[in-house]
């Protein structure tokens, strides 16, 4: 009887546990697949079950396998060093489980920056919110310069304010573009005289990154930093590729071409890079007898050296030259009329050299010297009206980064010289030549306070003197509140200044006629900001990841310089607001990626940027109320082909028109910019990339009669005027106008396909 029970207990065992047995073994389930970004295959990135010791590696066609994976759900993350990571939830079922993952390189959630404080650091770490865009963000809408490419930046705006020579500046918030500093690796390259055409001259298969600063950074950057700062650095010659290009061209028949590459010369490393861009077709599909689009012919040659140094100190050094011949004008115009009052013009030669640099002194102490030095010429016609001007602007700036415990020091020392000579009363002292020569000194202090591990107060301050207006102090203050990773506060106060120059960044003081007058000396406007910042990010767990930035601003000039067309028809004039301007809005910034390579970018902006003088206020002139931006990108992985469709929409801005008779409209209507872009990329870096810029085919001349006023009579000959000046409405002027270029607040180009290549070694 026992051995019958023995028997009988030893068959139940073998009975129930060999199932068991095998039910475990078809309980375990392969998870296999691809990880991707936004241009191919990734190979060597790290793949890791969370909670579980489960995880691999892609080999080098991005292609990973994790075996023998109980069944279940489980959180699995997708990583690599410069990708963000991408997180999914997978049930795992018996046999073989397929996915794959899209990371994304420079999504700028927590990319380093270095403009906000003058210093390296995460982007969630710094107490001034810094804003970053990557070239793939450029590459979604090609265009053959940075001023172009900005314009699917929320809350940054490309103004042009010619239609005949597509002269153009930068707004950020509303803000009318000499209150933007445009730097390149931190120096103030762009400034002055640039302001006007140096934009165009920036390729962009030289960026690494531009990060955009909105609100005053005078503290730091002195003069110009007023309402923002764009900060364009450059790639490092180290880490960038041996050889790049890029040559696209449009319907309308324009050819941009970058090339670039790098080579080692002992212990130095160069990078080179040129960009060449050529237009050179009359089209005018307003029928104005004007050129929709000026002409161009520009190359720029950029040259960067990294010295690797014995003590790791960082030591670079570049150089860029620039040249640019571009008209607009009559379509009958060619170079024997510049100059002349028989057919209308406008012809610039831009001459331009740029040198730059950044020494890091070899001792134990973080001790910095940067300097840069331009020279810039302009030999320009504006139809009989000669504009020849000549500026040489040199910078040096010493910082000395210094930690003592909880505070992080920057001590800086900087001198600005600028010289200026032109043709215009601006530099003419008693009928004689008197060119105008700036000299501004000026200290700085920051203090990056870490209150605890959450919280950060920064303190800073800085005090320049100018030789025409003395001592000027600039203080600021910012706070950052890490509520955890995923919530973010900063709040930021500051005050700005800037120092006028008025024929270099006015257009209008130079073309049709006008004639401009200076009411008064003019003072140095001062600018109070206020600004809310506050990041959100959800992550979910089938890969989605969200980001909120949104911002909230009030700033307030006194001593605004603002031209006043309205006053006389004949003139510009020029005087420091007897009040008071303010500029307030709020924005918001949304990055939406799903895991399958659906990505959102959405963009909205509303502001009112206004004048108060004699308790009259009004909006001021061409500066929209409500500004959206988007950049949708979808991946079919199966085709290495993407889809990105980008546009900006604006709201109503108040127009430059000439008087109550000017039958153009005085505000602008709601007009969207859109584009679609089709790329392919091959496994040997070769990109094909195509589609259709404008597909609207939205011009500003819609709705209006014309947008040239008087374009028939460009010197105002058949023009009368009565005693006091004024025009006088006749038969053949009957609204009473003189000839005008400046009603323009869109681009005059239609509809037009693209097709370019790119190849990456």
């Amino acid at each position: 009887m026992q051995i019958s029970r023995v028997i009988l207990i030893t068959f139940l065992i073998c009975f129930f546990f060999t199932p068991i047995e095998a039910q475990e073994n078809t309980t375990l389930g392969n998870l296999q697949g691809v990880i991707y970004d936004d241009y191919g295959i990734v190979p060597f990135a790290n793949i890791n079950i969370e909670g579980t010791s489960y995880g691999s590696s892609s080999d080098i066609n991005g292609i990973f396998k994790i075996t023998n994976i109980p069944v279940g759900t489980y959180t699995v993350a997708a990583s690599f060093t410069g990708y963000t990571q991408v997180k999914k939830k997978i049930n795992i079922k018996p046999g073989d489980n397929k996915t794959s993952f899209t990371i994304t390189k420079g999504t700028s959630l927590d990319e380093i920056v270095v403009t906000g404080t003058l210093k390296a650091v995460r982007r969630s770490e710094s107490p001034v919110p810094v804003e970053i865009y990557s070239p793939a963000f450029f590459k979604k809408n090609p265009t053959p310069n940075l001023f172009e490419a900005l314009q699917n930046v929320n809350g940054v705006r490309p103004q042009l304010n010619c239609s005949i020579c597509n002269t153009g500046d930068i707004h950020i918030n509303g803000l009318e573009g000499p209150y933007t500093l445009v730097m390149i690796d931190g120096m103030p390259i762009v400034s002055g005289l640039s302001t006007v055409y140096g934009l165009s001259g920036i390729p962009n298969s030289l960026i690494e990154r531009v990060e955009v600063v909105k609100g005053p950074a005078s503290s730091l950057y002195g003069s110009e930093a007023v309402g923002g700062l764009i900060n364009i650095i450059t790639k490092d010659p180290n880490a960038a590729p041996e050889l790049s290009a890029d040559v696209f061209a449009s319907g309308w028949g324009e050819t941009n071409l970058d090339f670039g590459f790098k080579t080692k010369l002992g212990k130095a490393t160069a990078l080179v890079g040129i960009n060449y861009f050529y237009y050179d077709q009359i089209i005018d599909k307003n029928d104005d007898g004007f050129t929709d689009l000026t002409l161009q012919d520009r190359i720029s040659i950029f040259n960067k050296w990294n010295f690797n140094r014995k003590s790791g100190k960082n030591f670079s050094l570049a150089g860029r030259f620039f040249y640019e011949d571009r008209w607009g004008g009559e379509n009958e115009w060619d170079k024997t009329f510049r100059g002349s009052d028989q057919v209308y013009g406008e012809s610039i030669y831009t001459t331009r050299y740029e040198l730059l640099g950044s020494y890091e002194l070899p001792i134990n102490e973080s001790i910095t010297l940067s300097f840069s030095y331009t020279d810039h010429d302009q030999n320009s016609y504006y139809g009989d009206v000669s504009y020849q001007a000549k500026q040489r602007i040199g910078f040096s700036q010493l910082t000395w980064d210094k930690k003592l415990k909880s505070h992080d020091l920057l001590f800086g020392a900087a001198f600005r010289y600028q010289y200026y000579d032109d043709n215009t009363p601006a530099t003419n002292t008693n009928n004689q030549n008197d060119p105008e020569e700036t000299r501004i000194p000026g200290i700085f202090i920051q203090d990056e306070i870490t209150l605890a591990n959450s919280h950060k107060l920064l303190l800073g301050s800085r005090l320049d003197y100018d030789d025409s207006h003395g001592t000027i102090f600039t203080p600021r203050l910012a706070y950052k509140w890490s509520i955890n990773d995923k919530n973010i506060i900063r709040l930021n106060a500051g005050t700005g200044f800037r120092v006028v120059n008025l024929f270099t960044e006015d257009h209008a003081a130079l073309t049709g006629s006008r004639e401009v007058i200076i009411e008064e000396d003019l003072r140095p406007e001062e600018s109070y900001n206020i600004n809310l910042n506050y990041i959100k990010k959800f992550f979910f767990n089938n890969g989605t990841f969200i980001g909120l930035d949104t911002s909230a601003w009030y700033t307030h000039f006194t001593n605004a310089i603002l031209p006043d067309y309205e006053t006389n028809s004949l003139e510009i004039r020029y005087g420091n607001l007897d009040g008071y301007a303010t500029s307030t809005g709020i924005s918001l910034n949304s990055n939406i990626n799903f895991s399958n390579g659906l990505k959102f970018r959405l963009g909205l902006s509303a502001l009112n940027v206004s004048n108060t003088e004699n308790g009259e206020r009004s909006r001021q002139i061409l500066t929209e109320s409500v500004t959206g931006t988007w950049g949708i990108s979808y991946k079919i992985q199966t085709l290495s082909l993407t889809l990105d469709y980008t546009g900006n929409l604006y709201g109503p801005m108040r127009l430059p028109t000439l008087g109550p008779n000017d039958p153009r409209k005085s505000d602008s209507p709601w007009w969207s910019i859109q584009n679609i872009q089709f790329t392919h990329k091959s496994k040997n870096n070769i990109e094909i990339y195509g589609g259709v810029k404008n597909l609207l085919n939205w011009t500003p001349n819609r709705g209006n009669p014309f947008l040239i006023s008087r374009a028939e009579d460009p010197f105002d000959n058949n023009v009368q005027f009565d005693q006091n000046g004024d025009v006088l409405p006749t038969p053949e002027n009957p609204y009473g106008l003189t000839f005008d270029s400046t009603y323009i607040y869109g681009p005059n180009q239609g509809i037009r396909g693209f097709l370019g290549i790119r190849y990456t070694l």
